[in-house]
Order: structure tokens, then sequence, then C-alpha cells
């Protein structure tokens, strides 16, 4: 398995269930209490002023390019290997996603972003890919200078820093998403948005629960995308114990890159004033991924590759008559990537197995 999420479970599972049975007993299960503590502690382990929370990481997304009122006409730069879902938060709205090459830390090159400026662009979406963080000074200073509104994608970086500050405080929103093998996972879907805008957070507020702070007047129309108190209370115990399970998967990922000596497998790289929550550990596989990870797989090893098309390639996004060759970086690097096993209770015996196979694996002659 590439991520047995039933381990970290049981690292603490009477906290969990307690919590479940606390919450299911308490006869309040939308808006309640556990939501109002939650957002303030992750408000507070982030170091934003405002947290809000909504039922999942798009939402979180795609309501914060609606809130900052970017919209059709309007060009939101990405990087061209993100997720499909961070292009979706663009796209939703009407507003047009415009690609910019990865650098080799796997993000957004933050010098290939003037480039992609135009007339139209009102936004950038800053992605922090598999637990790294982007260029955050470069971005900003660009952001500041062109005027433009940056949103920052942190589903994949839950306490993770760009120069000791956590990410998603650089732009005007940061977007979480605790999916359940997030760094700090719901049991279900779950996101929020941080802001040190008040303006911005009531608005949140407001459009998550149909436009309305006070029920049955409805201010805007707005839409239905609420954190449950069930998985509010759930995540309230993971906060506490993040920090534990950001220090394992470090430990993971310092073995990984101390152990795997097989020249064929590039190690992931940290940019220079960033650390890594290390939600995944990416490694590149020129010319070799497929057979490697085929060969793993034969031997009971599990791998998932993050991610196999880049947007602009999907059927999804054929509309904006991209072709192949357009973005030969993030493409190389859809045929080169691959993601090795990097959970929570994962046993130094079976890191052992992963780099036994991983430095015994030859290309066949």
């Amino acid at each position: 398995m590439p991520n047995n999420l039933g381990r970290q479970f049981q690292l603490h599972a009477q906290e969990y269930e307690q919590k479940a049975i606390e919450v299911l007993r308490s006869g309040w299960y939308i808006l309640g209490k556990e939501v109002s503590a939650f957002e303030k502690e992750w408000a507070a382990y982030i170091g934003s002023q405002y947290c809000v929370g909504v039922a999942s990481g798009l939402d979180a997304l795609w309501m914060s390019f609606r809130i900052l009122g970017i919209g059709a006409g309007d060009e939101v730069i990405v990087c061209a290997n993100a997720y499909i879902a961070c292009v979706m938060g663009i796209s939703m709205n009407g507003a047009t996603p415009v690609f910019v090459e990865p650098d080799e830390y796997d993000n957004i090159d933050a010098e290939k972003i003037e480039a992609a400026i135009t007339e139209k662009t009102r936004g950038i979406l800053a992605v922090h890919l598999y637990g790294q963080s982007c260029d955050m000074t470069r971005i900003m200073e660009i952001a500041h200078k062109h005027n433009l509104r940056v949103v920052e994608d942190c589903a994949q970086s839950h306490g993770n820093h760009w120069h000791g500050k956590t990410v998603g405080t650089f732009g005007d929103i940061g977007c979480f998403s605790f999916y359940p093998s997030k760094g700090c996972g719901a049991f279900g879907d779950a996101g929020c948005i941080v802001t040190d805008n008040e303006e911005i957070a009531d608005k949140f507020r407001v459009f998550r629960n149909y436009g309305s702070r006070v029920r049955y007047q409805n201010e805007v129309v707005g839409t239905n995308s609420r954190l449950d108190e069930l998985q509010a209370g759930l995540l309230r115990v993971k906060l506490k114990h993040l920090d534990e399970f950001n220090a394992e998967r470090c430990k993971i990922a310092a073995r990984y890159d101390a152990e795997i000596t097989n020249p064929l497998v590039h190690a992931p790289k940290i940019r220079p004033g960033a650390d890594s929550t290390w939600h995944q550990y990416v490694v590149h596989v020129p010319g070799h991924r497929d057979a490697l990870a085929a060969y793993l797989k034969e031997h009971g090893i599990g791998t998932i590759i993050h991610y196999p098309i880049p947007p602009h390639l999907s059927q999804a996004y054929a509309y904006l008559g991209l072709k192949k060759g357009d973005f030969p970086i993030a493409e190389q690097y859809a045929n080169e990537v691959l993601s090795l096993p990097m959970y929570n209770g994962m046993t130094e015996e079976e890191q052992s197995y992963v780099i036994e196979y991983i430095n015994n694996y030859a290309v066949s002659k």
C-alpha cells in the first residue's frame, strides 16, 4: 500500500472513537461548537487571523476565486503539473487557467510567471505540491508589482514553511483539503480556508451557508459547503498530533534519502528556504518509471503516480486548445514521477523492504 490510512487511525484510535461518540451524543451536527473550536485551533496552528471550515478542498478553491471576484474574462496563473482540482477551482468560475512550467522542486517556476501575465491576469494560484513550498517570496513580489490576488493551495502542505513562515499565510487566502490521505486528514471530505482579511472570512461564512448569516435571510446566492461537526471534532484530535505525524514522515523521508542508492531513481529536491511535511515522497525515474512501478507491484509494493496526465492534456480542458509539447517539462514529469509508500505507522521493516527492492531494481537487458 502506498498509503495505509488504517495505521494512522490505530495510533490514536481511542481518542477518535471517544470524540465521535461525544459528537454523536451531542445532538448537534452542523455548524456547532466543534466547527468553531476547530476553526480557532487551525487558524492558531497556521498563524492566520481567521479560519472558515468548508466541505472540501475543491470548495475552498472555487469559493476563493468567487469571493475575490475573479471570473469570466479573467486569467489565473497556475503550475502546469498541478492536480486537476486546482485548475477546476479556477475554471468553475468561468476564469481561464494559464499554465506555467514547474521547476526542479516540482512546483511552479516563479521566474517564469511574469512572462505569462497579460492584461487579463487577475491572480496566481500557488500550489504547494507534495508537502513542498513554492517560492512565496518571489511570487508575492510579482503579485504586488502587478496588483494580482494570490490564493495558496495547501492541500498537500499541512504545516510546512517558507523561511520559517507557515504556507497558507502569504497570499490573500490559503486553501486546505482534509481528504483522508492528507497530513491532517478527516474521515471523509472536509476543507477550510485561512485568511488575515476579516471581510473575506465573513464572506466565506455567509457564502458557505446558502448566502445566509440569519436563517432564511439570504444576502447572496451562496452554496451549501459546511464542515460538519463530526469531521471537525475528529480533525481537532488529529491536529493535536499533526506535528508528530509530520515528524514521523520526515524521518521516513530521511531514511529514503540516505538509503535509496539506485542511480536510476532520483530523489526529491528541497527548495532552499523551505522544509517539507512529505505528504508524498516523489522520485523521478526517467525512462524507467512504469517498469519500476510494475516491478515493485510484483513484490507487493504499491506506488502512485502524482499525476499521470497534466491538466492541459486532459479531456476536461481540451477547450483551451493546448496540445502535447506546449509544456514539455510538466509532460516530462508526468512520465517519470513516482510516489513511494509514505504513511504514518509505516514500520522500519516495511521501509527496509521498499528500499531493498528499489536498490535491487535493474533495467532488463
